[in-house]
């Protein structure tokens, strides 16, 4: 009979979790629907794998010392070592998450002895019944708690871990992507202030020539001192630019070196700004692709997958809780007979909790979890109108550019040979010295600008590079 009614009720436990367990919390993530465009700005239907983040960055970039300092600052950047400790710490906690649902055990061995008052109604009985002045216990027993995940909270729990993981590890990336962009941008910065420099030296060495001409004029008459000082202020302005230059190199030297976790100091490079070669075709294949390329686009979107979960977590803290609890072990009143077969013990029992008053705090909680995925999904969905937002931008830098370069290119030449028909002009006693030193100057700025519109076009294929979420591979 004993056995019926334990069988009934083992049943019944049984029957009850069957129940609660088709009773699941929260909802499967669903990625937000996103506006895309079918094409970027009026570039043509492109294939689906056209798309030049899948090239690796060691393909993409050319320039030997330029992938020499890609790979140290990969190497030694703290960013990105801090972004991969981020990985191994989200790592511990799926591998918590994975065994959540097993049940906990624990091991407990205790050893007293109690020696009441003689006076009392407990040494009174002692002293009758046992023929003793003190009662000892010794005990070794395992617990065992099992929360049975019938509304899915640990799985859900799971979900939150694991989506959070994959946010740190896309996070990783995305530092990896900046920094790759950052590299290139820089040294192109540097090859620019390299040229700028080489400028300034040669505007230098010419405006010389042009203050002896001066000189020579003014001795034979034909000029006042004033033209000799406006050609010395035109060489000094250009003389200026020197120290100017020199200083923005030491410290973009540094930077670069520092960016790669290295002490400041100089830069070796072969390489000028006009040995940079640019990809013929910098194809951005679909606008949807750019949703599961740019790792910054994906860590948002793990984002929202972690606070979906976290939702079904909070629901399922409203709902009652199931746990088995189990004790077995040793116990004996003398230490002689702790460990005989007599001494044995065991305990299992089952129980439901239901929360029904927690001064609002599950409710509090649910709230503030949803409001967290509402959240999420707004960045979700602002994280990829401004990765499309960015590639459309580049891609209009780099139209515009080439035509600023060519443009550019061309006011050079203009300019170079109006210095040196300005110079026979004035020889001739047909250009006054004004119409020198203006020609000087104006080319001096038209080469500067040249080399700035140069480095702004290489930049602006970094950042359709970088916009697209290639450089992390």
């Amino acid at each position: 009979m004993l056995y019926m009614q334990k069988r009934s009720i083992v049943t019944i436990f049984f029957l009850i979790v069957v129940v609660l367990a088709a009773c699941r919390v929260g909802r499967n993530y669903e990625r937000p629907a996103l506006v895309l465009p079918e094409q970027f700005n009026s570039q043509p239907q492109a294939p689906s794998d056209s798309s030049i983040a899948g090239v690796e960055w060691k393909q993409f970039f050319t320039d030997p010392t330029l992938l020499a300092l890609i790979d140290s600052t990969l190497k030694g950047n703290y960013d990105l070592q801090l972004a991969l400790k981020r990985i191994e710490s989200a790592q511990s906690y799926v591998k918590q998450a994975k065994v959540a649902w097993l049940p906990s055990l624990g091991l407990q061995a205790t050893a007293s002895t109690t020696s009441p008052s003689k006076n009392s109604l407990n040494g009174i009985s002692l002293s009758s019944f046992l023929k003793t002045s003190h009662i000892e216990d010794y005990t070794l027993a395992a617990n065992l708690s099992w929360e049975i995940d019938v509304w899915g909270k640990i799985k859900r729990q799971k979900e939150a871990a694991l989506a959070a993981y994959l946010q740190s590890y896309e996070g990783a990336h995305a530092v990896q992507t900046e920094l790759v962009a950052n590299v290139a941008n820089s040294y192109y910065n540097l090859l620019m202030l390299d040229e700028q420099l080489q400028i300034a030296k040669h505007n230098v060495a010419l405006s010389d020539s042009i203050v002896q001409m001066m000189r020579l004029q003014k001795a034979a008459g034909e000029v006042t001192e004033l033209a000799v000082q406006q050609a010395t202020a035109q060489q000094q302005t250009a003389a200026l630019l020197v120290p100017q230059l020199e200083q923005g190199i030491a410290i973009q030297e540094n930077g670069l070196r520092i960016l790669a976790g290295q002490l400041p100091g100089t830069l070796a490079r072969n390489g000028s700004l006009e040995d940079i070669r640019m990809w013929e075709q910098l194809n951005t294949g679909l606008p949807a692709e750019l949703i599961s390329k740019r790792p910054d686009v994906r860590a948002a979107e793990m984002d929202l997958v972690a606070a979906n979960a976290q939702v079904g977590v909070a629901q399922a803290s409203m709902y009652p809780t199931l746990t088995l609890t189990g004790t077995g072990g040793l116990n004996s009143y003398k230490a002689a007979h702790w460990f005989d077969i007599n001494s044995l013990f065991g305990t299992v029992a089952g129980g439901i909790t239901q929360p029904i008053f927690q001064r609002r705090q599950l409710k509090t909680q649910l709230e503030q979890a949803k409001i967290a995925r509402d959240e999420a999904a707004i960045r979700f969905r602002q994280q990829a109108l401004n990765a499309i937002g960015e590639v459309s931008n580049a891609l209009v830098s780099l139209d515009k550019l080439q035509a600023q370069r060519q443009i550019a290119t061309d006011q050079v030449k203009t300019l170079d040979v109006a210095i040196e028909q300005s110079r026979m002009l004035f020889r001739s006693g047909l250009a006054n010295y004004l119409e020198v030193i203006t020609a000087q100057s104006n080319s001096l700025q038209a080469q500067l600008t040249r080399a700035d519109v140069v480095r702004q076009q290489l930049s602006a294929g970094v950042e359709l590079y970088r916009s697209l979420g290639g450089g992390w591979k």
